[in-house]
């Protein structure tokens, strides 16, 4: 339930947010004067809400994860495993070219770990509980440094800008689209967004934003085994197969929110179209891609 209500309340704050700066800015009065039938207007729009969005959404991600999970921030290590969890991290950091992150560990029975974080000097790595439970110290470094291969690669930011401008494109076309559709149902007279432009706007930006999450998945994917290589760079390389391979012992459904699912260590398999819309490759597709490194 908190979760829910947590993520009714962030989407609510950044609709908030957003419509303040339209107004602010004059944006809203720019393009409702266009009718959002001029491009500039149109694209100004689709921007503030597709970009600023996605980024407003990057800026509160650290405070969001931690809300959501429960987190909690070692400030001060209160025991030789916590000591040992932030002195690794440290030593990750360092080797990556980045700034300390803040350590966490959350509570969950399964074993994860993810990361966030606006930008490089200033991000987030938790753990899970069940993953310093489940896990020697040699696979637990390896999954540290596999999220902070996350944050040096700069995957978080990167992700963000695919996932703004996707949103800018479907806001566009779902638009361009819809009015084109309302044209020819009004025999080509101008009718200001009648039922047929709402009505394909709503049911365009569905279509189109299936196509646009295949896009963001495919590069999820990808960032995957770029960060398994990072891990197996700074932790060693069999430590990394070790740990993947230990994942896969995981059972059940991952604790993590929905919004959290694409940052945890792993996710699940899907079949057939469903494929498409995986965050995570398949563990043994990264132990193979590793395997070949060597």
């Amino acid at each position: 339930m908190r979760r829910i209500a947590l993520f009714l309340f962030t989407n609510i704050a950044v609709l908030a947010l957003l419509t303040i700066v339209c107004r602010l800015f004059g944006i809203d009065q720019w393009a409702a004067a266009r009718g959002y039938g001029g491009m500039g207007g149109l694209l100004a729009y689709a921007a503030v809400f597709g970009m600023g969005g996605a980024f407003i959404s990057l800026a509160m991600s650290k405070w969001t994860a931690k809300m959501s999970t429960g987190a909690r921030v070692i400030e001060q290590p209160q025991n030789d495993a916590e000591r040992w969890l932030v002195d690794t991290v440290r030593r990750h950091a360092q080797n990556a070219g980045i700034g300390m992150p803040e350590v966490a560990i959350y509570d969950a029975p399964e074993m994860n770990a993810f990361a966030t974080g606006m930008t490089k000097n200033s991000s987030l790595v938790a753990v899970s509980s069940g993953l310093l439970q489940q896990m020697d110290r040699e696979q637990v470094s390896a999954v540290l440094g596999h999220e902070i291969g996350h944050v040096a690669n700069g995957d978080m930011v990167t992700l963000t800008l695919i996932q703004g401008v996707l949103n800018t494109l479907v806001i566009v076309a779902a638009r361009i689209v819809g009015r084109l559709v309302d044209s020819w149902l009004s025999g080509g007279r101008e009718r200001g967004g009648g039922i047929g432009y709402f009505v394909s706007v709503m049911v365009l930006q569905l279509v189109f934003g299936l196509f646009a999450s295949m896009i963001v998945m495919a590069f999820s994917r990808w960032r995957e085994f770029r960060a398994d290589a990072a891990g197996a760079k700074l932790a060693g390389r069999g430590s990394m197969i070790s740990a993947l391979q230990r994942l896969q012992a995981n059972h059940g459904e991952s604790t993590l929110p929905q919004t959290m699912a694409a940052f945890g260590i792993a996710g699940h398999l899907a079949p057939g179209f469903k494929r498409l819309f995986m965050s995570h490759p398949p563990l043994e597709e990264r132990v193979a891609a590793l395997q070949r490194q060597g």
